[in-house]
Protein backbone atom coordinates (compact mmCIF):
# COMPACT_ATOMS: atom_id res chain seq x y z
CA UNK A 1 0.00 0.00 0.00
CA UNK A 2 1.20 3.64 -0.91
CA UNK A 3 0.00 6.77 0.77
CA UNK A 4 -0.19 10.23 -0.45
CA UNK A 5 -2.22 13.18 0.44
CA UNK A 6 -4.54 10.66 2.03
CA UNK A 7 -5.06 8.83 -0.62
CA UNK A 8 -4.43 5.23 -0.68
CA UNK A 9 -2.60 3.18 -3.44
CA UNK A 10 -2.49 -0.40 -3.93
CA UNK A 11 0.07 -2.02 -6.37
CA UNK A 12 -0.13 -5.63 -7.78
CA UNK A 13 2.50 -6.98 -10.31
CA UNK A 14 1.68 -8.10 -14.04
CA UNK A 15 4.15 -10.84 -15.02
CA UNK A 16 2.50 -11.42 -18.85
CA UNK A 17 3.39 -7.22 -18.99
CA UNK A 18 6.55 -7.39 -16.83
CA UNK A 19 5.37 -4.36 -14.87
CA UNK A 20 3.72 -2.89 -11.46
CA UNK A 21 -0.12 -1.68 -11.68
CA UNK A 22 -1.51 0.17 -9.36
CA UNK A 23 -5.33 1.94 -8.14
CA UNK A 24 -6.34 4.64 -5.75
CA UNK A 25 -8.81 2.56 -3.85
CA UNK A 26 -11.59 4.11 -1.83
CA UNK A 27 -13.12 6.31 -4.44
CA UNK A 28 -15.44 5.93 -6.79
CA UNK A 29 -13.17 7.37 -9.82
CA UNK A 30 -11.18 5.20 -10.99
CA UNK A 31 -7.19 6.79 -10.73
CA UNK A 32 -4.39 4.14 -11.96
CA UNK A 33 -0.79 3.95 -12.27
CA UNK A 34 1.78 1.64 -13.56
CA UNK A 35 5.93 1.79 -13.76
CA UNK A 36 8.61 -1.02 -14.25
CA UNK A 37 10.60 -0.21 -11.08
CA UNK A 38 9.66 0.73 -7.51
CA UNK A 39 11.11 4.21 -7.58
CA UNK A 40 8.44 4.81 -10.81
CA UNK A 41 5.71 3.67 -9.16
CA UNK A 42 5.90 5.82 -6.86
CA UNK A 43 6.36 8.93 -8.72
CA UNK A 44 3.74 7.35 -10.86
CA UNK A 45 1.51 6.86 -8.13
CA UNK A 46 2.15 10.72 -6.57
CA UNK A 47 1.78 12.24 -10.08
CA UNK A 48 -1.24 10.37 -11.08
CA UNK A 49 -3.32 11.51 -7.49
CA UNK A 50 -2.00 15.14 -8.43
CA UNK A 51 -3.48 14.78 -11.89
CA UNK A 52 -6.66 13.27 -10.61
CA UNK A 53 -6.94 16.45 -8.44
CA UNK A 54 -5.99 18.89 -11.12
CA UNK A 55 -8.46 17.67 -13.00
CA UNK A 56 -11.22 17.63 -10.69
CA UNK A 57 -10.08 21.62 -9.97
CA UNK A 58 -10.21 22.43 -13.55
CA UNK A 59 -13.68 20.68 -14.40
CA UNK A 60 -15.02 22.58 -10.97
CA UNK A 61 -15.89 19.15 -9.18
CA UNK A 62 -15.02 18.34 -5.75
CA UNK A 63 -12.86 15.68 -5.72
CA UNK A 64 -13.56 11.97 -4.14
CA UNK A 65 -12.05 11.88 -0.40
CA UNK A 66 -11.09 8.19 0.37
CA UNK A 67 -13.34 8.49 3.43
CA UNK A 68 -16.08 10.48 4.62
CA UNK A 69 -16.47 9.10 8.46
CA UNK A 70 -19.60 7.48 7.71
CA UNK A 71 -20.64 3.51 6.56
CA UNK A 72 -23.07 1.42 6.82
CA UNK A 73 -22.91 -1.95 7.97
CA UNK A 74 -25.47 -4.74 7.86
CA UNK A 75 -25.31 -6.98 10.73
CA UNK A 76 -27.03 -10.01 12.05
CA UNK A 77 -30.41 -8.03 14.39
CA UNK A 78 -29.18 -10.07 17.58
CA UNK A 79 -25.55 -8.88 17.39
CA UNK A 80 -26.98 -5.04 16.72
CA UNK A 81 -29.40 -5.79 19.95
CA UNK A 82 -26.19 -6.58 22.04
CA UNK A 83 -24.18 -3.68 20.79
CA UNK A 84 -27.19 -1.60 21.94
CA UNK A 85 -27.49 -3.30 24.94
CA UNK A 86 -23.21 -2.85 25.43
CA UNK A 87 -23.58 0.64 24.30
CA UNK A 88 -26.73 2.08 26.27
CA UNK A 89 -25.02 -0.24 29.56
CA UNK A 90 -21.53 1.59 29.02
CA UNK A 91 -23.65 5.49 28.74
CA UNK A 92 -21.98 5.29 25.15
CA UNK A 93 -23.55 5.88 21.94
CA UNK A 94 -23.84 2.97 19.37
CA UNK A 95 -21.37 4.76 16.80
CA UNK A 96 -18.83 5.30 19.81
CA UNK A 97 -18.83 1.96 20.67
CA UNK A 98 -18.42 0.32 17.39
CA UNK A 99 -15.64 3.43 16.67
CA UNK A 100 -14.11 1.98 19.96
CA UNK A 101 -13.86 -1.54 18.92
CA UNK A 102 -12.79 -1.19 15.66
CA UNK A 103 -9.99 1.29 16.66
CA UNK A 104 -8.96 -1.36 19.30
CA UNK A 105 -9.16 -4.50 16.87
CA UNK A 106 -7.49 -2.61 14.27
CA UNK A 107 -4.75 -1.33 16.48
CA UNK A 108 -3.72 -5.02 18.19
CA UNK A 109 -4.39 -6.81 14.64
CA UNK A 110 -4.06 -5.22 11.86
CA UNK A 111 -6.16 -6.80 9.19
CA UNK A 112 -3.97 -8.64 6.53
CA UNK A 113 -5.06 -10.60 3.55
CA UNK A 114 -5.54 -14.34 3.39
CA UNK A 115 -3.94 -14.59 0.02
CA UNK A 116 -2.47 -12.39 -2.79
CA UNK A 117 -6.00 -13.11 -4.73
CA UNK A 118 -8.78 -11.78 -3.55
CA UNK A 119 -11.71 -15.18 -3.02
CA UNK A 120 -15.32 -14.19 -2.89
CA UNK A 121 -17.40 -16.37 -0.43
CA UNK A 122 -17.45 -18.93 -2.90
CA UNK A 123 -13.93 -19.51 -3.28
CA UNK A 124 -13.94 -18.40 -6.82
CA UNK A 125 -11.25 -14.91 -7.64
CA UNK A 126 -12.79 -11.77 -7.77
CA UNK A 127 -12.45 -9.82 -10.82
CA UNK A 128 -10.67 -6.32 -11.03
CA UNK A 129 -13.59 -3.46 -11.71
Amino acid sequence: MMQYKGYTGRVEYEPDANILHGEVLGIRDVVTFQAKSVDELQKAFRESVDDYLAFCKERGEEPDRPSSGKFVVRIDPELHRKANIAAASAGKSLNSLVAECLNESLMVSPAKPKSKHPRDEKGERRRSR
